[in-house]
């Protein structure tokens, strides 16, 4: 991209980005009053959604993000913590889909409650595949010259905030959304794969530090601000998202048996 172009799509990127957040909030805020009609939908949710989309736009328009800019590792890092990680479970516990569950008329929620239990929603639905895309691959991109690649080529820079964005969005609401969701896994197990998550972010954050095995080309001290970011960035986003799981945890209590008289 010449410097011309960049420069004009600079310019452009925020005039397209923000119609967009705002019209998901406008949306969601329309689907709040039609569902509001049946039950007042709590304000938690709307303000959680809110959030969610604040950190959004702190993440992508100026000065931390921008159509073909680049901002280091370290800003790098930054946005992929915000776009997925803190942004998708704000966003998740908006409760997006319960809310359109209630917004739609009987028929159409019928149909969505279908396609949610169709077998491809219901494969997405499992901690594995999900943590493979929100976590597993972490490891291409920062162990191969993947990021490098990235970096050269600003028209990536979208598809990468993209997949940051779905991927921590299926995590956070396979983990702990209060959505419904198909066959929705067991708290314990749940727990066992955020476990892993919180593994593989303190392990590559601690290889980034010290430069092993991974492959990003940038300044020693960028990439070690970076790599710091990704250690107590990551913990904490993960003790957010073990917050909100363990708040979805309702033991079953045993049937007290009364003795014959």
């Amino acid at each position: 991209m010449t410097g011309g172009h960049a420069g004009a799509w600079e310019r452009l990127f925020p005039l397209l980005l923000v119609p967009l957040l705002l019209g998901a909030a406008a949306a969601y805020l329309a689907l709040t009053v039609r569902a509001g009609r049946r039950a007042p939908w709590p304000v938690a949710r709307t303000a959680a959604f809110g959030a969610g989309l604040a950190l959004l736009a702190v993440a992508l328009l100026p000065p931390l993000g921008g159509a073909g800019h680049h901002p280091g590792f370290a800003g790098h890092m930054a946005q992929h913590l915000l776009i997925g990680m803190y942004a998708p479970l704000a966003l998740v516990l908006g409760a997006p889909l319960t809310l359109t569950l209630r917004a739609l008329s009987a028929a159409r929620a019928r149909r969505l409650t279908a396609v949610l239990a169709s077998a491809p929603c219901r494969l997405l639905a499992r901690p594995a595949p999900a943590f493979l895309l929100a976590t597993g691959s972490l490891v291409p991109l920062y162990c191969t010259s993947l990021y490098d690649w990235c970096a050269a080529h600003p028209w990536t820079h979208p598809l990468l905030h993209l997949h940051f964005l779905l991927a921590g969005c299926l995590w956070a609401h396979v983990v702990a959304g209060p959505d419904p969701l198909p066959a929705r896994a067991a708290v314990r197990t749940r727990l066992v794969w955020l476990g892993g998550a919180i593994a593989v972010h303190a392990l590559l954050s601690q290889a980034l530090y010290g430069g092993w095995g991974t492959v990003v080309h940038a300044p020693v001290d960028d990439v070690r601000a970076g790599a710091q970011l990704m250690y107590y960035g990551g913990d904490i986003a993960e003790l957010l998202l073990a917050a909100a799981l363990v708040s979805t945890w309702r033991p079953v209590r045993a049937a007290r048996v009364r003795p014959a008289p």
